[in-house]
């Protein structure tokens, strides 16, 4: 063993890459010590649900083994888990369908096949509810994830698992998807850093319903979840970029340098279809009084601002048309219907884009509210959240994601606070398009500044 100067139980990714690519700790044993962590944490949270150990050894073994000293891989020897709907070679990918839950992908995702290339260990796959349809993460496969903050709560979803695997220090990376929320809203839920990316910017290839071959769908991104804004950069360098042999290139805008003050922010705390809690707009309003108070330019309200309630009911003809595909009971929409909204989607996304010439970034809640209790209840419709003292529908939630999914825009959720019962409250940072490093960046600054909510690992 060497003399390990490195924590291996709290460092982030970029510390254990450059530990690993100074030689100061090997690759085998970041991944046992996450092998370590994960057999410790796991069971009473049901957060990684599949795992690959004796591969990931192996495969950590090869890398110490071919390791020579001028290796910079950006994620050398890091161990991390993914979302079980993302294609691993020789795991299940079943999105939470029993009947495909021993049906072993056979090649890796384009995703999973960046990370391994750049030098990361894939210790297994995190839950995911089923047909990764809710902000809970209960699957008929795997059972419930519970929130590490709060086991009576839910982590979030899509990505539940994902947050709660980083929340609780378990792993340090993690790879999420989102269409409504699912790596913002866990990630508000948990108390960590989520990125949903640009659309289109990192390849979907492998991230396929089961059963299914078919083009990606409309609105779904894959996005780098962590316990820092640092690592999440890191690994969205790793992953955005044509697939080889793609005729189109990808250039990303670098971070908006400079300081906090140095920022233009558009908040909106309140949005015109649904309530939003005081737990979660009071947090976002005590921080957007401190960015003042250093001096950062704020705005409440801009005219070339789309109206947000039309944005979002073009947003949920579209996520419904979607995700009821496959269903009996979905509504099909015709081509030309299908074109109408195409269309208004781009224009929301022109006229977001216009909004961006104003100010950098737009601060808004991830979610209405922040982890609530399990609900066991099927049907959607008759499911009730608590916000403000009174029942509030269930599904009207997506609205706050809705505003970066529709048109496409990078958004980065970002830990700010605490409510009086210990739950973690998040911020939604919304950029331009393609300016992912900007929001990233944002996060980064707010985390510099000491204005963003210690992980539970690190509280622990």
């Amino acid at each position: 063993m060497s003399q390990m100067k490195i924590n291996l139980d709290n460092a982030t990714a970029a510390q254990t890459a450059m530990a690993v690519q100074q030689g100061e700790v090997s690759a085998l044993e970041v991944c046992e010590a996450a092998i370590s962590r994960i057999e410790q944490r796991n069971e009473p949270l049901n957060a990684i649900v599949v795992r690959d150990f004796e591969r990931a050894r192996l495969a950590a073994i090869a890398l110490d083994d071919s390791h020579v000293q001028d290796d910079l891989r950006p994620l050398l020897g890091v161990a991390m888990t993914v979302k079980e709907s993302i294609g691993v070679s020789g795991l299940p990918s079943s999105w939470g369908f029993p009947e495909f839950a021993a049906s072993d992908v056979e090649t890796d995702s384009v995703a999973i096949q960046r990370l391994k290339a750049a030098g990361a260990i894939i210790l297994g796959k995190s839950n995911i509810p089923m047909a990764l349809a809710d902000w809970q993460s209960d699957s008929p496969v795997y059972g419930r994830t519970v929130n590490p903050h709060d086991t009576s709560r839910t982590p979030g979803g899509s990505s539940g698992g994902a947050a709660a695997a980083i929340a609780s220090g378990m792993v340090p990376l993690e790879l999420g998807s989102d269409i409504g929320g699912s790596v913002r809203v866990p990630s508000h839920m948990c108390g960590v850093f989520g990125h949903k990316s640009t659309y289109g910017i990192i390849p979907m290839a492998g991230h396929d319903f089961p059963g299914s071959d078919c083009l990606p769908p409309e609105l779904a991104v894959l996005g780098p979840m962590a316990r820092t804004a640092g690592d999440l950069a890191l690994a969205l360098d790793v992953l955005a970029g044509p697939v080889e042999n793609s005729p189109y290139s990808l250039y990303l805008p670098k971070a908006k340098s400079g300081l906090l003050q140095d920022y233009r922010v558009l908040v909106l705390d309140s949005h015109p279809t649904i309530e939003t809690d005081g737990s979660v707009s009071k947090p976002l309003n005590k921080l957007v009084e401190k960015l003042e108070g250093i001096g950062v330019s704020v705005v409440r309200h801009l005219e070339c601002m789309p109206d947000l309630a039309v944005e979002h009911a073009d947003y949920r003809q579209m996520l419904l048309a979607i995700i009821t595909r496959d269903m009996p009971s979905g509504t099909p929409v015709d081509a030309h219907g299908w074109m109408d909204l195409k269309d208004k989607q781009m224009r929301c996304t022109r006229q977001w884009n216009k909004v961006f010439e104003h100010v950098d970034v737009i601060l808004t809640p991830p979610f209405g509210v922040p982890a609530f209790h399990h609900d066991d209840n099927p049907d959607w419709a008759a499911r009730r959240l608590i916000i403000n003292g009174d029942l509030a529908p269930y599904g009207t939630q997506v609205a706050w994601p809705g505003v970066a999914t529709f048109p496409g825009l990078p958004a980065t959720a970002a830990p700010i606070d605490f409510t009086d019962t210990g739950l973690p409250v998040g911020v939604q940072i919304i950029g331009a398009s393609y300016h992912d490093h900007t929001t990233i960046k944002f996060a980064a600054l707010l985390e510099k500044e000491g204005l963003t909510a210690r992980t539970l690992a690190e509280i622990e």
